[in-house]
C-alpha cells in the first residue's frame, strides 16, 4: 500500500496505558501516512493511571512504531504533557531524531508556530493537582461504561455515543473552560507574534482565526486519541485537522496482532533497543521547516 505523505504530524492526548486509549486505530493511522517531521505533543504516555496488569500488544506496537521513524531519522519532537510530566526533566535530551522539549517554536514557511502542550494554562493543574489527577481516574471510568454502553447500543442497532461528550457539552462551566483556555493561549501568542499556536491537553480538535484588539492568531487543537481519534496534518502549505472517522484508507489497514504477541518481553525490549540505537545527531529535514 502506498504511504500517504504528510509534511508535519502533530500528535497529543493518546494516553497509551489507559483502558481509553485507542492504540489500534492509531497504529492503523500511522501505518497508513509517512511523515516528514512528527511532533508528540504531551500525554503519550500516560505515567498518572499506568499499570502494569494493564499494556495491551496494541501499545507496544505503537511505541514500537514511533521508535521505528526514530532509526529511520525522522525528526519527532517530544513534548511533555501533564500526564507524562515526568519527562520535562529531560528537557533537550537528544537520541538520533529525537528531541525532548517542553515547548516548541518553528519558522514553517516565513510562519512562526508556536507549540506546546497547553496545561500550564489550567488553574486546576496549577493549585490543585490531586483534584486534576482524580479527575483524570473518574473521566477513565467514564470512558470504560462508554464502551459498555456502546456495545450494547450496537447490539441493538444504534449507533456510538460519547457520554463524555455530553457531559462537556451539557456542563457550562467546562464549555466556559475550554473557551477561556483558547482565548488566554490566543493572547499570548498574538502578543509574542506567533501566526500560529498549537495545543492539545483539552481533548478538542480546532482549527480557527481569532482576532483581538492586540492582532490575530491562527488556534489549533490536535484533538485526542481517546474520542475524537483526530490530529494535525501540515501538507502542501496547509493545516488540516485529520479524523480517522474518514479515513476509510486506515480503518482498512490489517493490524498483525499475533505475531507481535508471540515476541517475549524481553525479546521485544531487545529489539526495541535495538532500533533506538541510533548515532545521527538530531537536524530537521528541509522543507520549509527550521528551529526559529
Amino acid at each position: 500500500m502506498a504511504k500517504r505523505e504528510v509534511d508535519i504530524l502533530i500528535l497529543s492526548d493518546i494516553h497509551l496505558g489507559t483502558y481509553g486509549c485507542h492504540a489500534k486505530e492509531l497504529l492503523q493511522y500511522l501505518k497508513s501516512i509517512k511523515p516528514k517531521v512528527v511532533v508528540l505533543n504531551g500525554d503519550i504516555i500516560d505515567i498518572w493511571q499506568f499499570s502494569k496488569r494493564y499494556w495491551p500488544t496494541t501499545h507496544m506496537m505503537v511505541v514500537k512504531h514511533l521508535i521505528g521513524l526514530i532509526a529511520k531519522e525522522v525528526p519527532v519532537y517530544y513534548i511533555p504533557g501533564n500526564h507524562d510530566e515526568m519527562l520535562r526533566r529531560f528537557k533537550d535530551f537528544h537520541l538520533g531524531s529525537l528531541k525532548i522539549t517542553n515547548k516548541l517554536s518553528l519558522k514553517i514557511n516565513d510562519a512562526k508556530v508556536w507549540i506546546f502542550h497547553g496545561d500550564v494554562f489550567d488553574v486546576v493543574m496549577q493549585h490543585s493537582r490531586w483534584l486534576a489527577k482524580l479527575g483524570a481516574v473518574g473521566y477513565d471510568a467514564l470512558i470504560l461504561i462508554n464502551s459498555l454502553v456502546n456495545w450494547c447500543s450496537q447490539k441493538m442497532g444504534y449507533g456510538k455515543i460519547s457520554l463524555s461528550k455530553k457531559v462537556k457539552n451539557s456542563v457550562k462551566s467546562a464549555v466556559k473552560f475550554i473557551n477561556k483556555f483558547e482565548d488566554t493561549v490566543c493572547d499570548i501568542a498574538i502578543e509574542n507574534n506567533y501566526d500560529f499556536v498549537v495545543c492539545g491537553h483539552i481533548h478538542a480538535p480546532e482549527i480557527k482565526n481569532v482576532t483581538t484588539e492586540k492582532g490575530n492568531v491562527t488556534y489549533m487543537n490536535s484533538g485526542d486519541w481517546i474520542e475524537n481519534l483526530t490530529s494535525l496534518e501540515y501538507t502542501d502549505k496547509e493545516w488540516k485537522i485529520y479524523s480517522y472517522a474518514n479515513d476509510p484508507v486506515a480503518q482498512a489497514v490489517d493490524i498483525d496482532k499475533k505475531k507481535q504477541s508471540r515476541e517475549s518481553a524481553k525479546a521485544l525490549m531487545a529489539s526495541l533497543m535495538l532500533e533506538l540505537n541510533v548515532n545521527t545527531p538530531f537536524q530537521p529535514k528541509e522543507g520549509g521547516l527550521e528551529a526559529a
